[in-house]
């Protein structure tokens, strides 16, 4: 990467922030180029990837020496677990498919037995050939030398290089997975809202190695996390129930000193729970995050709503970070992880959900926008402000494999008439997900 000439970026905001009259712009700086070391020019820009989160696009050009170099940045924190994105692709459509790979992630193509180990490339933003282009490159760059010094081995890469670019013919059917520790990698989604049958995402638990690879860890740490979701124990529990903690952190939005308040509040008919909300004084940004008080169940539940008033909106809802959102009259199912750990209103989880999908969504408007998908997205937001309003028929279901989710029943202590809860076994996927394989766990199926 270039060299950043801190005069140049003296005086104003490197990064502008989203929302801004000039998002879309990008700010540039005038850099040392470290081919030729004369003065090129670096743009940074700050976006937001749809149905994603914010990254940094940073691109180099020069002038002097024509040396150009283009790489992307989360610009947010590490994740709290790993993504897993397993793709089928069928068609050359799916080669146009928008790809945001970090330098955490781990690229396999399982047919070929390939696959380009975490670390060996700067993170990039591109597309499905995009990255099928950048491995055949980096495979052919140091032919010339091998071809003289064994041909052989030159022969060989030679032969694979062919299967690689005959992929992006994609005659038969092949599979892309891309996992990322981080959890800041992305593979797009173009039927979203709804779900895609041949893109598949799992969230996993990080290894103590591969928190120590992305310095979350000590080199020296040996701990385990075992602990990890237990409830507090003795007088800190105690503690927890009778008042309100608050430790400093930094706000997730502008990164500047805030405050975390954090309490253990019992949600009647169900269990504890630690609800942590952050207010940010300087930028206004407020969240709240819930954390089951106990140990995963033992069982997954499945929550039905059928609403059929405007008055069901104010029920209260405990979305845990494991629990996918569906509602199949608009086709729509939210994975487990959107959104993370709520607890909210019904019709708060709905805002929350037209925030993520059209609010907030950069493609909707202006020169990125693409006319059937503005139309699209469109219609969706305006099918959840009837469904908000009561004016239409629609079913909402909280699918949680943990079984740490709720949804608040009017009637109770009697049954609710409109809403059913069901338990089931997890399957081995399922647990696989939660980190519990490789436990001693009740309750599931082992099966592949």
């Amino acid at each position: 990467m270039s060299g950043i000439n801190e005069d140049a970026a003296r005086g104003g905001d490197v990064i502008r922030d989203i929302g801004t009259d000039d998002d879309w712009q990008p700010t540039e700086i005038e850099s040392l180029c470290m081919n030729c070391h004369q003065n090129g020019m670096t743009r940074l820009l700050l976006t937001r990837i749809p149905f994603f989160r914010e990254i940094i696009v940073s691109s180099f050009s020069c002038d002097h020496c024509h040396w150009s170099n283009t790489e992307i940045q989360s610009a947010g924190e590490i994740q709290e677990q790993g993504v897993r994105y397993t793709l089928k692709i069928k068609t050359k459509q799916d080669l146009n498919r928008e790809v945001v790979k970090a330098d955490s992630a781990t690229t396999r193509i399982p047919e070929l037995d390939f696959e380009i180990p975490p670390y060996t490339q700067k993170g990039s933003l591109s597309t499905i050939e995009g990255l099928l282009e950048r491995a055949v490159s980096g495979l052919e760059q140091d032919q010339p030398a091998r071809r003289e010094a064994d041909p052989e081995v030159a022969a060989s890469i030679d032969e694979f290089i062919q299967k690689l670019q005959k992929l992006k013919d994609v005659e038969e059917e092949f599979t892309l997975v891309i996992e990322d520790p981080s959890g800041n990698s992305f593979v797009e989604n173009p039927m979203a809202p709804q779900k895609d049958e041949a893109l598949t995402l799992t969230r996993f638990k990080r290894t103590n190695e591969q928190d120590r690879r992305l310095g979350l860890r000590a080199d020296d740490d040996e701990g385990d996390n075992e602990n990890d979701g237990e409830e507090p124990a003795g007088s800190d529990l105690e503690t927890m129930r009778s008042e309100v903690l608050v430790f400093d952190t930094n706000c997730p939005e502008c990164n500047r000193p805030a405050k975390t308040n954090m309490k253990l509040v019992s949600i009647p008919y169900f269990k504890e729970v630690i609800i942590m909300a952050t207010n940010c004084d300087i930028c206004g940004h407020r969240t709240n995050e819930v954390k089951s008080g106990g140990a995963t169940e033992k069982q997954g539940t499945k929550i039905t709503l059928h609403i059929t008033d405007a008055s069901d909106m104010t029920r209260d809802v405990l979305k845990s970070e494991t629990c996918a959102v569906l509602i199949p009259e608009l086709e729509f199912e939210l994975g487990m992880g959107g959104l993370g750990g709520k607890f909210t209103t019904i019709e708060g989880l709905l805002k929350d959900v037209k925030d993520l999908i059209v609010n907030k969504n950069p493609f909707v408007s202006g020169d990125s926008g693409v006319s059937d998908k503005i139309q699209k997205l469109s219609e969706f937001g305006a099918k959840l402000e009837k469904i908000m309003a009561g004016e239409m028929d629609a079913h909402i279901i909280l699918d949680d494999s943990a079984g740490n989710s709720y949804l608040q029943n009017v009637y109770a202590p009697e049954p609710d008439p409109e809403m059913k809860i069901e338990k089931y076994t997890r399957t081995f996927e399922q647990n696989d997900d939660l980190g519990l394989n490789d436990m001693k766990t009740e309750g599931y199926e082992q099966e592949k």
